[in-house]
């Protein structure tokens, strides 16, 4: 699939404490892979092809084990089209105007 997908990971560590430093972790692999990405309270968003995006959750998995993590659920939500790109602008151009965090690219 080479049409551009969104895909929302939300990492959770298991019995780790603190584990926000895991978690960060986790987006520092998103951050290093030049996806298109959105930080949110709960999960982030990325935006590329599906392969792509499938191998940077792979890493940001493997990340998470690296950094201490003994168990992580991983969870995804994959937005995908048969035909043309899922783009942040058919989904967010009405509210962008101040009140979404900026697209990091």
């Amino acid at each position: 699939m080479k049409h551009q997908v969104h895909v929302a990971i939300q990492v959770v560590p298991i019995a780790q404490i603190p584990h926000y430093p895991i978690i960060d972790k986790a987006i520092e692999v998103i951050d290093a892979s030049g996806v298109n990405y959105r930080v949110g309270a709960m999960e982030t968003v990325m935006q590329g092809d599906y392969d792509t995006i499938m191998d940077v959750v792979r890493r940001a998995q493997e990340a998470c084990f690296e950094a201490g993590a003994d168990e992580v659920v991983v969870a995804l939500k994959v937005h995908a089209r048969k035909r043309g790109d899922i783009t942040w602008e058919e989904k967010l151009e009405k509210y962008e105007e101040g009140h979404l965090t900026p697209l990091v690219k």
